[in-house]
């Protein structure tokens, strides 16, 4: 029984499991979402090209 107890109090590897996890969730966010990040990011884009083009000119 001791063993057992000891197994479920070691928490060394915790920290792993955790990042691993946060990353699984980040993945899948930007799978579910990558047609709106890519929808902002080229909004973004243009939006500073067009301010670069008024500076310019």
């Amino acid at each position: 029984m001791k063993e057992k107890k000891g197994f479920w109090d070691d928490s060394r590897g915790i920290t792993s499991i955790e990042i691993v996890l946060i990353l699984v969730v980040i993945i899948a966010l930007v799978v579910i979402f990558k047609d709106q990040i890519a929808a902002i990011v080229e909004k973004a884009f243009q939006s500073i090209t067009a301010n670069t083009d008024a500076i310019i000119d």
